[in-house]
């Protein structure tokens, strides 16, 4: 085969440029658009319930597959390994980097809140009512119940409740269990394989909603909150926002250039996920998505059936970051000055319960609460100053999550040995896949 017909077949096998507004991320960034225009210009309209019903029935539906999706990923992923230790070595190498990466979030946290000092001369009237239900919830979250919760009372509950720790506790021993089957256990292994693809089908039909999700979220927030929330505390949104994008572009960008990857292709590469995150203001909403475009990127599908799912409860870098810079806000607000070992408990405490309290609604307000009953319990009422733009940083938290735990996976990949460079920079340059033009001239 010439190469003037290897360039050609190669040409029409690339994928015809859509038009504009067929492109997902734009259609997403036009709705969050006109969903900000509806929520200021039609506060009583955006605060209807069917309204805020189209982003939460865009999230309960992209939750309704995200417990079979881990299930059949993992399972898979553990069931076609030949080597059982490999499973645990993965597992030890993703837990040592979101600890390593979480302690820096949090210590830049603390950095920022410390120079910028945005609570300085901010006057806080705490209603401590508003804050009741958090500091009850937090005072129930023990670290041995947090341990015995992650075991399921039943398979079908931790199905049911969505439990993202349970299913992945069930999903490891099933796949262990496979892997111990050999070729006894080939059919049940197929057939999760083909359900694994079914589930991803049905994301794929499900994000074609992603635009009306979105605005009716950003509507909704817009029109509740008003730009006077945003306005009130602007100093800390704007403070909060500027350390997410230190820790994402300083730190996570040199933790990408150490793996031989550009952070800024990277966020090009995972846009759309992204945007749909900001239009949530769930990370949850964009997770089905991610790990299938990790595994595109030259992830291996054991590592990201692993990595993503635990990183969803152990790397939480935007909560970090938001519960070390809150502390020290509310502090600073009520006119508490904390000592350094006051900061060191912070940082210690923080550190768990970042991990005790995901998947529970409001499990930002509720670590924080917790973190600031150990410190002082004092300040637990000045989290009230902030519910008003909680859902706000809510959209930071997400964002910053989502991209830590895009990075997490590729770097334990690279480190464990199963990153594929080839797919990497084809996926990030936008190249074709080197497997195209094998196929390409094989097929003559």
């Amino acid at each position: 085969m010439t190469s003037v017909a290897v360039r050609d077949r190669l040409e029409a096998s690339r994928p015809r440029k859509r038009p504009w507004y067929k492109v997902l991320y734009i259609q997403v960034l036009i709705a969050i658009f006109f969903g900000i225009l509806v929520g200021w210009l039609f506060p009583d309209l955006a605060k209807n319930d069917w309204v805020k019903a189209l982003g939460d029935g865009f999230i309960k539906l992209i939750k309704m597959v995200i417990a079979p999706i881990i299930f059949c990923t993992v399972v898979s992923g553990i069931a076609h390994i030949q080597d059982a230790k490999k499973v645990g070595r993965v597992g030890i190498k993703a837990l040592v980097y979101f600890e390593v990466v979480s302690t820096f979030a949090l210590i830049i946290g603390l950095l920022v809140g410390n120079i910028v000092k945005p609570g300085a001369g901010f006057s806080a009237n705490a209603d401590p009512t508003a804050v009741a239900s958090y500091a009850k919830q937090a005072a129930e979250q023990k670290p041995v119940d947090f341990v015995l919760h992650i075991i399921p009372d039943s398979v079908v509950g931790a199905f049911a409740q969505g439990d993202i720790l349970q299913v992945l506790l069930f999903a490891i021993l099933f796949g262990f269990s496979l892997l111990a089957l050999g070729e006894r256990g080939a059919t049940v292994r197929n057939f999760i394989d083909d359900a694994a693809h079914a589930m991803f089908g049905v994301i794929a039909i499900v994000m074609k909603a992603a635009p009306i999700g979105a605005f009716g979220a950003m509507a909704y927030t817009i029109g509740r909150y008003g730009p006077s929330a945003l306005g009130n505390l602007f100093g800390l949104i704007v403070t909060f926002y500027a350390t997410a994008a230190l820790f994402i572009f300083v730190v996570l960008g040199l933790i990408a250039r150490i793996a031989g990857f550009s952070i800024f292709k990277f966020i090009g590469y995972i846009k759309d996920e992204l945007l749909i995150v900001l239009g949530t203001s769930s990370s949850e909403s964009a997770l089905p998505q991610l790990m299938e475009k990790l595994e595109r990127l030259g992830c291996s599908k054991s590592v990201v059936g692993l990595v993503v799912p635990t990183g969803y409860s152990f790397n939480l870098d935007g909560t970090n970051i938001y519960m070390t810079l809150a502390t020290l806000f509310i502090a600073q607000a009520l006119g508490y000055d904390l000592t350094l070992s006051q900061q060191l408990t912070i940082l210690l405490v923080a550190l768990l319960t970042s991990k005790g309290a995901s998947g529970v609604t409001g499990a930002g307000f509720i670590t924080l609460a917790a973190t600031l009953a150990v410190v002082n319990p004092a300040l637990v009422p000045g989290m009230a100053v902030l519910l008003g733009i909680d859902k706000f940083m809510s959209e930071v938290r997400a964002l910053t999550n989502i991209t830590g735990n895009g990075i997490a996976t590729v770097v334990v990949a690279w480190w464990e040995g199963e990153l594929d460079r080839e797919k990497l920079n084809a996926g990030l340059n936008r190249e074709i896949d080197p497997s195209d033009v094998e196929t390409a001239v094989t097929t003559d």
